[in-house]
């Protein structure tokens, strides 16, 4: 059964923006029907505060279309093959290091490397903990301007991982953890379990950790930056 709600506004777009903000979707993912329009009010009305409500239902297919496409990702994590181009990834390199040894203090190390036709970057030194942030927020937000500066003009986007003082191999093995403790309580219990918002980084190490488990299957619901990993059965 569809999900649906009511909204309500001072204007139908803010209606509308307070119940995707509620569900946490996309307003292609939704039907929008008007309840009630604040433009038609009486003239005894015209005294009281304008209200909109609007009605948002999920399409039904949205659900079954995520889940579909996170399992096949979750069967095949490394299919996207991405750009294979040395000469533009080693011009995309020299691009990141320009911009490292500008943007970065003098007392901090970096290393640009390419393998397998894709680049890794790793930052290293003293007092680095301000370009991680808190749960990763600052070094993700890093990562995104990294992975703008080296797909710059390119055919086909280049593949970029970002690891600082060793955060990312720390991060790596507590979401492993994380993902075998949940993998065990589904089991046990036969209930679905739905993680906190992650990043498409971290949704892919949870994904990637379980898909060999038979007995259950993870799929992702929501937007960014909002966007969930669900464990349950695999009643399949």
């Amino acid at each position: 059964m569809s999900k649906s709600i009511i909204a309500h506004g001072k204007t139908t777009n803010e209606a509308v923006e307070k119940g995707l903000k509620e569900l946490k979707v996309s307003k292609d993912m939704v039907e929008i029907k008007t309840i009630e329009d604040g433009e038609k009010r009486s003239f005894y009305s015209i005294l009281t505060p304008r209200v909109v409500k609007v009605e948002l239902t999920v399409k039904e297919n949205i659900k079954k279309e995520e889940e579909k496409s996170d399992n096949s990702k979750n069967r095949n994590p490394e299919k996207r093959a991405g750009n294979q181009n040395i000469e533009e990834i080693n011009q995309a390199a020299e691009r990141l290091k320009n911009f490292l040894k500008a943007f970065l203090k003098e007392d901090i190390d970096y290393e640009v490397k390419i393998e397998n036709f894709e680049i890794y970057v790793d930052i290293n030194g003293e007092n680095v903990n301000y370009l991680i942030g808190y749960r990763g927020e600052t070094i993700n937000s890093l990562q995104i301007i990294l992975s703008a500066i080296s797909n710059r003009g390119l055919s086909e986007k280049i593949r970029l991982y970002l690891d600082i003082a060793g955060y990312r191999s720390k991060r790596t093995k507590t979401l492993e953890d994380l993902a075998d403790k949940i993998a065990k309580t589904v089991i046990r219990t036969g209930k679905a379990i739905t993680l906190e918002p992650m990043t498409a980084y971290e949704r892919k190490i949870i994904h990637t950790r379980l898909q060999s488990q038979n007995k259950i299957k993870t799929f992702s619901k929501g937007e960014e930056p909002y966007r969930k990993i669900i464990v349950a059965l695999n009643n399949d």
